[in-house]
């Protein structure tokens, strides 16, 4: 067939405002899919980094929002001394938004020194000195930096907090990327907060082959009846549950996603309709001259799969440029989805376009390759 790729491509350009008005609807269409699929891919990566490193988080008991988390800080040193337990970072957490936002800030702070020991990120600019010796410097993600312009020597301001930018980091986990790492003091001193001798919340990092589980019914156990309760999950469910509401509207936007799929379907079979339309005499020509039925219904279907194929290409190959380069992040209570745009969401955008090309051409390429040729030869 690809001989006949020529004749196709100059049928298509014969209506050339038709085909690109379609090439276009589907380009949109493909974007919203890739965009939606972009949300689903940054949750289950998180998710599944999160089971991988067998970290837990304990935070106050009955509390949501981080702005109503104080856990007595001195709680570290009890955990620490836990069979299995490999180190515990006490955290304050700081953000401009604790409902879900497609701009929420997070700052974290934690001891500078225990902070390289429990991130595997590493700083693309700036230094670890000039961060570890200023208790105002933070550390700020690649892709905070991104969105809010920020580079290596700024003052970064949210309500009252200040800090200095000491460095950029970067981080095979994007979700690692939309945080700002500052001192643990800083952040318990800052104005209006005074929460000296308290933190959000103890992240616990487990030697492997710990049991989790087991180890959050030990952690709770021991403060239980203490000044201030814990409720101590292992890290990916205490971000699943943080992320609540968030989650099942990202589920929901799966119908949007498939919506999309079936306007690329209606977009295309009406071009592929309304063109086969305008040369019934054009097809029993070819069927005078020796082209088969089936021929002509692979001729038809050529068209439908490549109008299809091209529009899915130009929105695929657009959103996923979007995404990396605005390093959107959407997020609630303190934790965020990075908007993943993968390498297997591309093909996955380009497959779904392919599919739907064909499906749309099924019903008028076999009008076309039915097409009885005197009575469309009749025809004016």
């Amino acid at each position: 067939m690809f001989k006949f790729l020529p004749y196709t491509l100059k049928t298509l350009w014969r209506h050339r405002s038709r085909t690109i008005l379609t090439v276009s609807g589907s380009a949109v269409a493909l974007f919203v899919f890739c965009f939606i699929g972009a949300v689903q891919e940054g949750m289950n990566d998180l998710q599944r980094r999160q089971a991988a490193k067998g970290s837990l988080i304990a935070f106050q008991a009955n509390k949501f929002c981080p702005a109503t988390s104080h856990l007595p800080q001195d709680y570290d040193r009890q955990i620490a001394r836990l069979e299995g337990v490999r180190e515990v970072l006490p955290v304050q957490v700081f953000t401009n938004n604790c409902r879900a936002s497609l701009d929420v800030v997070v700052f974290y702070g934690v001891p500078p020194q225990k902070l390289r020991k429990a991130r595997d990120f590493e700083l693309v600019s700036g230094n670890w000195p000039e961060f570890e010796q200023h208790q105002d410097a933070a550390v700020v993600g690649r892709a905070v930096a991104r969105r809010r312009g920020i580079t290596v020597g700024d003052k970064f301001s949210i309500g009252d907090l200040s800090v200095n930018v000491a460095g950029i980091y970067r981080s095979e986990d994007p979700a690692e990327e939309n945080y700002i790492y500052s001192h643990l003091e800083f952040l318990q001193r800052g104005k209006g907060m005074n929460r000296v001798g308290t933190v959000t919340q103890l992240e616990v990092l487990l030697n492997e082959g710990v049991d989790p589980v087991d180890k959050c019914t030990q952690i709770d156990d021991l403060f239980r009846g203490g000044p201030v309760e814990t409720n101590t999950r292992p890290k990916g469910v205490f971000q699943a549950k943080s992320l609540g509401d968030l989650t099942q509207l990202i589920g929901m936007a799966h119908y949007l996603g498939y919506a999309c799929v079936g306007l690329v379907l209606a977009l295309v079979a009406t071009t592929t309709v309304m063109s086969v339309e305008d040369r019934i005499k054009e097809h029993a020509v070819l069927q005078t001259i020796g082209f088969t039925g089936p021929r002509v219904f692979r001729l038809v279907m050529a068209e439908s799969v490549l109008l299809s194929i091209a529009g899915g290409t130009i929105g695929v190959g657009f959103a996923v440029l979007v995404l990396k380069v605005t390093s959107l992040s959407v997020g609630a209570e303190a934790v965020t989805i990075a908007f993943t745009p993968s390498f297997r969401l591309a093909i996955t955008g380009l497959i779904v376009s392919a599919i739907a090309g064909t499906l749309a051409g099924i019903a008028p390429a076999i009008h076309a390759a039915r097409t009885e040729i005197v009575p469309a030869l009749r025809q004016a």
